[in-house]
């Protein structure tokens, strides 16, 4: 009995290989087959008559001045003034300027006396805001470029 299913084992792993050969040669051949060539594109662009239909019109830039757009970067409420609060909100990085030696020595408290006392220099009427004439004092003032040629 062993010998017989020794056998009938034999026949079949024969077959079961004659099989598996089989398909990887159908394999090979249906890779050997060249695909077919892309349908062409059609590259013109379409043409479309718009007619009567327009777009939106873009949207209209201001022409500011300089101070103008300083100015309004300081007013945040836009109200076309500046309060104490609205310039102090806009000088934390001169705060951390003020430290020149980075020992983080100067409280916040000495740099608010500081901005506080150039908002008082630049109110001339004391009325505790700043009108944009009033604010135009304060703009900094720009180092003048020099040619060394």
């Amino acid at each position: 009995m062993r010998f017989l299913f020794g056998g009938l084992a034999a026949i079949a792993l024969v077959i079961g290989g004659f099989f598996i050969i089989r398909a990887q040669q159908q394999d090979d051949d249906l890779a050997s087959i060249a695909a077919p060539p892309p349908e062409p594109v059609d590259t013109a662009l379409p043409l479309a008559d718009p007619g009567t239909m327009r777009g939106p019109a873009p949207p209209e830039a201001t022409e500011m001045t300089r101070e103008e757009r300083r100015f309004a970067r300081h007013d945040r409420n836009g109200d076309r003034i500046i309060t104490r609060e609205e310039l102090l909100a806009s000088r934390t990085k001169a705060f951390k300027a003020l430290d020149k030696d980075g020992n983080n020595l100067l409280t916040f408290e000495e740099w608010a006396v500081a901005t506080s006392d150039r908002f008082a220099t630049a109110d001339a009427d004391g009325n505790g805001r700043l009108s944009a004439q009033e604010f135009a004092t304060t703009k900094p003032k720009r180092p003048v470029a020099r040619c060394k040629c």
